[in-house]
Parts: C-alpha cells; structure tokens; sequence
C-alpha cells in the first residue's frame, strides 16, 4: 500500500501496478520531498515523473503545490494505474477547493521517447528506472533531458546503491548523492554553460 505523505491529498491511498515496477518506500520518498521543501522546490513546480510506476512521486508533488505533473510511463497497465491515482488527487484538489488546481496528465510512453516531446522548460524532474536499467540508458535519458530544463532545474534519480554514479552531463551537475539501505538519491542540477 502506498499513500502521499503531504499536502492537500496527504494520506490519500494509491493503487500500485500488480507487476513490473518496484515502489519508492516512504522512507525515501519522505526524504526526497523534505529535502525539496527544504529549498522551496516544489511550489508553482513544472514536474515530470519518469518510469512513474503508480505515479507517486509526481502525485507527492502535484500534492504539495506543483503547477503542474507529466507522469510517464510505458507500461499500459500500470498507465493506467496512474491515470487511477491521478483522478483521485483532481477528486481531492476539487474536494478541498485547491485553486489552481494541479495540471496532471499521463504519458504512456518509453521515458527516452516521452522526454523528446516535453513541454519545456521543466523545473523538476523524477527518475526511477527499473534497478536493471543499464548505466548508459539512464545516461543518455539525462542528457537527452537537458535541453527541456529550466535554469536551475532539479533532477532526483533514484538507483540501486550497487549502480554506478551517472556520468557526467554538460549542463547538469551533480550536487550530492544520499542513501538509503539499497536505494541512492543522486540529486543534479541544471547550470548555464558558465556554471
């Protein structure tokens, strides 16, 4: 069982697909949205929630004030999850007089593929791939990622702590990296060609 932790939907039950993906335990989702708050990340955010699983994450921020939420995801079924999940938190945000309410759409598509259609610029960016996507798959998403950031966006990409570190990205720094038992946050930034 799954539940947003904050917000105007905090506490809200999610469905999770039967098969396929592997959940971002509370835990860390509990810390990648604190750590976000505590830079004021979230609120009038341009999100997008790659490889979305139940959608959790985007929903975690749509939630806590973003503008707006892209969740992407290939698999039809666990789209369809998503989609589910996001018309409950529309439900809540109607129910509690949220204004404006939250954009959120569902995109069933391979995240690589989603990314080259993105309505840019976007402010912050959630990556959960499967544990078994190699390295250089997750390294050519993010640099196809960069040129629909915004300056100063926010990428959050979540790894098995046995994975290798992503490589480096012109235009997109890594400012740390936290862990949490088998799961790593690597948390980058969007810099200008100067910085």
């Amino acid at each position: 069982m799954t539940r947003l932790i904050a917000g105007f939907a905090g506490s809200l039950t999610l469905s999770v697909p039967k098969s396929g993906t592997r959940p971002t335990s509370d835990r860390v989702r509990e810390a990648i949205f604190s750590a976000l708050e505590a830079r004021d990340l979230i609120d009038g955010a341009r999100v997008v929630d790659l490889y979305a699983g139940s959608g959790a994450l985007g929903l975690e921020a749509a939630s806590r004030g973003a503008e707006s939420v892209v969740l992407v995801e290939k698999a039809a079924s666990a789209a369809r999850v998503c989609q589910a999940n996001a018309r409950l938190v529309e439900q809540q945000a109607a129910r509690f007089g949220v204004d404006p309410a939250p954009r959120i759409r569902v995109v069933t598509r391979a995240a690589r593929s989603a990314v080259e259609t993105l309505e840019g610029p976007v402010d912050l960016v959630f990556i959960d791939p499967p544990y078994e996507a190699g390295a250089a798959e997750v390294d050519e998403l993010l640099v196809a990622l960069v040129p629909h950031l915004a300056a100063d966006a926010v990428v959050a990409l979540e790894r098995s702590s046995r994975s290798t570190p992503p490589a480096e990205v012109r235009r997109l720094v890594l400012d740390r990296t936290a862990r949490y038992g088998e799961t790593v946050v690597h948390w980058m930034r969007r810099v200008t060609e100067e910085g």
